[in-house]
């Protein structure tokens, strides 16, 4: 089994909030992981499509005729 090396993160939250998460029995742990890998998925998204973005516009540079021909000239040296 591969060991997943871990750090520890710490962020300071109002004493009011901390109690009313024991209150709630609220796993921190799991809620703060959940958080930041939401936070994450969404920002390589939003990268993702600024990329799509760009290419995008590089590929509508690019003449329709040009690339149909370089399909059919790909398909046929297989």
């Amino acid at each position: 089994m591969t060991s997943m090396k871990t750090i520890t993160v710490s962020a300071k939250i109002r004493r009011e909030l901390w109690t009313k998460l024991k209150k709630y029995n609220v796993n921190i742990s799991r809620v703060i992981k959940e958080a930041l890998e939401e936070e994450v998925k969404k920002r390589e998204e939003e990268e993702l499509r600024r990329d799509l973005a760009k290419a995008s516009s590089i590929l509508k540079k690019i003449p329709r005729e040009r690339i149909v021909r370089h399909i059919r000239e790909t398909r046929e040296t297989r």
